[in-house]
């Protein structure tokens, strides 16, 4: 029995063969319940950051990758203690099988480490909704989202220098250098989406508005639907569907109108010159007690002008931040009533009769 698993194949003894391949299939057997222990060790660090973290969640979005990492790693390194055998070491466009295999294997490895970072990534990330969930402001929500994938690109990107450095054996300083240059002539080809990805930070950190804003810019009202990176996305008043570059929404004059204390509504009647003094304090007086009511907070009724043609009466009035529609029935209301006043004290605007006078 000995002499058989002392026995040489492909320059490694039987014996060695059967140790490695027991590690590997014993590290497959058991990598559900070592993740779910490994697992279980990374969430109790977890809850004293956060205490509300649910346990079965977390270990459920770790449990793959993690087993996944783990049978590449030990299966490397179990594998990196035999001898390569030297027939099967041919070369390849001057690498060696070898050299081939072991690059294969190791970006492997950077992928499974990745694929695990970006799991605690999207945990992270849906912690952090869970509790911007419990607060009115949307920002905090549109927050979370940006720098999830922000830092998932980070790592994308390590993850590729990590490749390019243990796999090809470049020099990752020179190469980021060298990018450097190149990436500069690119700045300048992408000044203005550069100035789009800029002005997102702004909105983000500024916050002059948030996602569900009723705002106004540049000729354009509507509903903040959401803020990317590059463009804002907002729902017009005619329902279509407007992208307005991120730049343009922090340098142009923004309206908040979902930040509005209060409603406007103004009233101008031009009455004519036979109206009376008596008549028109009577007619100004009764346009007070119109606008006399609950859902007005405050209002000014005054006889503001008197013109060669006319004598303008000029009220505005201000209501709570009601919606549109209900904002439009309280005006609609006004406005008959102030023409039923008018009827009654048989007042006429400037212009609706005409005299004409034929002199010989």
């Amino acid at each position: 029995m000995n002499d058989f698993l002392e026995k040489i194949w492909l320059d490694n003894t039987v014996k060695n063969y059967l140790i490695i391949a027991g590690v590997i299939l014993f590290v497959l057997l058991l990598k559900r319940f070592i993740s779910r222990y490994l697992a279980g060790l990374l969430f109790k660090v977890v809850n004293k950051i956060w205490k509300d973290v649910d346990k079965k969640s977390f270990t459920n979005l770790l449990i793959q990758p993690l087993g996944f990492f783990l049978v590449i790693l030990i299966s490397i390194v179990s594998l990196h203690k035999l001898n390569f055998p030297a027939d099967l070491n041919a070369e390849i466009y001057n690498y060696s099988v070898e050299q081939i295999i072991h690059g294969i294997g190791i970006i492997i490895l950077i992928v499974s480490f990745i694929w695990l970072l970006l799991r605690i990534i999207d945990f992270i990330a849906t912690i952090l909704e869970r509790k911007a969930n419990l607060t009115p402001d949307q920002s905090d929500n549109q927050l979370v989202v940006f720098f999830r994938d922000f830092f998932k690109v980070v790592f994308c990107i390590v993850g590729v220098l990590m490749t390019f450095h243990y796999v090809f054996d470049v020099n990752v300083g020179s190469m980021i250098t060298g990018l450097s240059i190149i990436g500069a002539a690119i700045a300048l080809a992408l000044r203005e989406s550069l100035e789009d990805l800029i002005a997102s930070f702004i909105i983000f950190f500024d916050k002059p508005f948030t996602t569900g804003d009723l705002v106004k810019v540049q000729q354009i009202t509507g509903t903040v639907e959401k803020i990317g990176l590059r463009s804002t996305r907002i729902r017009s008043d005619q329902k279509t569907w407007v992208s307005v570059p991120n730049k343009q929404m922090v340098d142009s004059v923004l309206d908040n109108l979902s930040l509005r204390t209060q409603r406007r509504g103004d009233l101008k009647l031009e009455l004519a010159l036979q109206t009376n003094s008596q008549k028109l304090e009577t007619f100004v007086g009764g346009i007070k007690k119109i606008v006399d009511r609950k859902d007005i907070e405050e209002a000014n009724v005054f006889l503001d002008d008197i013109k060669n043609n006319a004598f303008v009466v000029v009220s505005d009035y201000y209501t709570a931040p009601v919606t549109i529609k209900e904002f439009n029935g309280i005006k609609e209301e006004i406005n008959l009533q102030v023409l039923k006043l008018m009827e009654q004290l048989q007042i006429e605007l400037a212009g609706a009769n005409v005299e004409v006078r034929l002199n010989k």
